[in-house]
């Protein structure tokens, strides 16, 4: 049996890094013996802030004080961990909203976010430089993940493309902004990814009053594998490869694409 387990860690980022990366002790203690993909939100590393902010003073490179402790943390539990940070760009003002991928030896990977939250509201670009155009993958285990973040679930194409590149599961680490309609938005696009692509989506959130919560692992058949409600708590799932192939043995809708 080909598989990973999987904990989703949906905890509250404050605005301070050294105490987001500090609190990484306590999350360790919660994880089980036998994890092999820690997710940890969006802007894990230090909160978005007030949406007018500038937060350009907290951006670091990727071999910065956040990527070398999530390194340790890796290392003290031997799994892979993703998270959310800022990272600087080449526009001082403007860093990335960046995923970092790393296990024991360092940073494995790096997603800078293509889709910048320019809606209900909200000005991301003003604040942050978008990602390169560039679907990006990494092997974690048997399984090819594809990177995502947050807004992203809102664009049908990145999860199709990324999919279209091998992925077995997708991981979107979010701060999923509160509002109303907003946990129903959510959930119907995680597991609409999921189910066009029959593919695995592991999506964790930060939680309220701010955000949205509600961190869920959808199957590639839509069944749902497990989901939290509000409050910082940490979600375990597995995803096996066999659920994979018998999925798309039954729904093949991959091999029957016309575009």
């Amino acid at each position: 049996m080909s598989g990973l387990r999987l904990a989703l860690v949906q905890q509250t980022s404050s605005l301070d890094p050294v105490e987001n990366r500090d609190a990484l002790g306590a999350i360790g203690d919660l994880l089980e013996p036998d994890t092999d993909l820690v997710l940890l939100p969006e802007a894990y590393m230090r909160d978005f802030g007030r949406p007018s902010s500038d937060i350009s003073a907290y951006a670091e490179p990727l071999d910065g004080p956040f990527v070398d402790r999530l390194t340790k943390f890796a290392a003290e539990h031997a799994t892979t961990v993703i998270a959310g940070m800022f990272e600087v760009s080449d526009d001082p003002g403007r860093p990335y909203n960046t995923l970092a991928v790393v296990d024991a030896d360092g940073l494995r990977a790096s997603y800078r976010k293509i889709h910048l939250y320019d809606s209900f509201g909200y000005k991301e670009s003003e604040r942050l430089s978008p990602g390169e155009v560039k679907p990006v993958l990494v092997q974690v285990g048997d399984f090819s993940v594809g990177l995502m973040t947050c807004y992203d679930l809102r664009f049908p194409e990145l999860a199709r493309e990324l999919v279209a590149r091998g992925a077995q599961l997708l991981v979107a680490p979010s701060a999923w902004v509160a509002g109303p309609g907003k946990v129903e938005h959510w959930r119907t696009l995680v597991a609409a990814r999921a189910i066009e692509n029959t593919v695995f989506l592991a999506a964790v959130g930060q939680p309220g009053p701010r955000y949205t919560g509600h961190s869920l692992v959808v199957g590639p058949a839509g069944d749902l594998l497990g989901e939290l409600g509000d409050g910082d708590h940490v979600l375990t799932a597995s995803v096996r490869l066999e659920d994979l192939e018998r999925a798309r043995a039954d729904n093949p809708s991959l091999l029957n694409r016309r575009f």
